[in-house]
């Protein structure tokens, strides 16, 4: 019996091998293979975009079961917008050092890991610890995300990926509250958390299959360590000040304090680097009208769009009296265009230059933005449709050719910072544009004791302001890109290993 199972073994092995092989040959057909890398990238993008919202609707779930302060919960929300801010840069600069597969299943593992941890966290302090570290591994895994694919796709496809990203961010950002408000009512806030667990497994497992490695190769590797810590206590110094001018207001010490601490660092940063030889940040990128004008309006979009989206919730829920899961699902129709859109967008762009997208993109962003200025106390979800409908194929047909022109104008080997700055300026646009709408907004009514009729006056000015920033990106849209300075980017191959 021994011998015939010894006699059978290497036949089992060998058709197993064979299996295998032929498994793998189908799975890892080089005209497949990028897509796959694309699916493997969006598990741990959709974590990401997915926990930028999904938490704020469990908030007073959460406050109420662990007992904490309105402080403490502010720090569930701001630790983790802190660290993925902070970290952007530095995430990106060793995506490309020691390999963008390696930083992004790095990430990938702090995320889960961390929110395993949140999840299970019975205080305050373990849960804003938690959240810290969860915020590390996005820094981590963002800028990876679209340089890798950059790094996969050719230009000629590059559009059509992103928009495809663009998409799955949109799709995160926009069920985030409603998943939030479904788990939250239905089952318990540990699991807006614990669902990212089997997800960042899942993912793990894709990016070690479907992902090849790539680096910068272009010249000798180390960590820029002045311009590291100078870069993370400005970003930091900036971050908290507009998380700080919510609530202190713009003239407070502390913020105005802050502020120039963001300044000095941002300026000795921008020194040091200059005087590198192996900077942590290209200053040489910003010398392309192109890509200098990309990040422009990816900021722009940043200032208009991320405090428009948060008073146009609390528009819903304060005065129309929506719930958090009808406020979730109000979103949909712009949600749902803007991952039908994005993917077209991508590819018409990739093919006629992306002038013919992101400027009348930005317009109809701006016409949205007039559109839900006009809502009032008598609104209903009709009247709000169109302004969701005009936003969706707005947002759509401008971020992603936008994000696409910044990658396209930076050279391959420098994806990974490229990608960071792209992203950096999102974070930092809205950061700022939750702050400034909200100034705006604050002017109208007296926060000690709000009336609705003075919160719809301030909801009105302040879209009207985000209307007018949204227009200074077509202009900058219409006069700063190129398509020469994006069809002729440099292109050097990455090194696979």
């Amino acid at each position: 019996m021994l011998d015939e199972l010894r006699i059978g073994c290497p036949d089992v092995a060998r058709i197993h091998a064979v299996s295998l092989r032929f498994v793998r040959a189908r799975l890892f057909d080089p005209a497949l293979r990028k897509w796959w890398t694309l699916f493997a990238v969006a598990f741990g993008l959709f974590m990401i975009m997915l926990d930028n919202t999904v938490v704020n609707v469990a908030l007073p779930s959460i406050r109420k079961d662990l007992g904490i302060s309105i402080s403490e919960l502010e720090w569930v929300v701001n630790g983790y917008a802190l660290t993925f801010g902070v970290l952007l840069l530095t995430g990106g600069k060793l995506a490309d050092m020691l390999g963008r597969r390696r930083i992004f299943i790095i990430g990938l593992i702090i995320f889960t890991a961390s929110s395993f941890f949140c999840g299970f966290a019975g205080s305050a302090g373990v849960l804003i610890a938690a959240r810290v570290v969860q915020g590390s591994g996005a820094a981590l895994m963002n800028p990876a995300t679209l340089s890798i694919i950059t790094a996969t796709f050719p230009p000629r496809q590059r559009g059509t990926a992103i928009g495809i990203w663009a998409g799955v961010s949109a799709l995160a950002l926009a069920i985030g509250p409603l998943v939030g408000g479904l788990i939250t009512e239905h089952i318990n806030w540990n699991w807006i958390f614990y669902i990212n667990v089997p997800i960042g497994i899942l993912g793990i497992v894709a990016a070690r299959l479907f992902i090849d490695e790539t680096r910068d190769t272009s010249r000798e590797q180390r960590l820029d360590f002045p311009g590291l810590a100078t870069s993370a206590i400005a970003l930091f110094a900036l971050t908290y000040a507009l998380i700080k001018s919510n609530d202190r207001g713009w003239g407070d010490p502390l913020v105005l304090g802050l502020f120039a601490v963001a300044a000095v660092f941002f300026v000795a940063f921008v020194l040091l680097e200059q005087r590198q030889r192996l900077p942590m940040l290209d200053l040489s990128l910003f010398k392309n009208p192109t890509f200098t004008s990309a990040n422009t309006i990816m900021f722009l979009i940043g200032l208009a769009m991320f405090g428009t989206f948060f008073f146009v919730s609390l528009f819903v829920q304060n005065v129309l009296r929506y719930s958090p899961v009808q406020a979730g699902a109000a979103f949909l129709p712009m949600t749902v265009l803007i991952i039908l859109v994005a993917p077209n967008a991508g590819r018409i762009s990739d093919k006629y230059g992306p002038k013919i997208m992101v400027v009348p993109g930005l317009a109809l962003v701006t016409a949205s933005l007039v559109l839900f200025s006009i809502q009032d106390a008598t609104s209903t979800f009709w009247t709000l449709l169109p302004a969701m409908i005009v936003g969706g194929f707005g947002m759509a047909m401008s971020m992603a050719p936008t994000t696409s022109t910044a990658m396209q104008s930076v050279p391959v080997d420098k994806a990974g910072v490229g990608s960071a700055v792209i992203n950096s300026m999102r974070q930092v646009g809205g950061s700022v544009g939750l702050a400034v709408i909200g100034a705006v907004v604050a002017t109208q009514f007296n926060a000690a004791h709000p009336r609705p009729d003075e919160f719809v006056n301030g909801f009105q000015l302040g879209l009207r302001v985000a209307a007018g920033i949204a227009f200074v990106g077509v202009l900058v849209a219409a006069f700063g890109i190129r398509t020469a300075d994006v069809r002729h980017a440099h292109e050097p191959a990455a090194e696979l290993g």
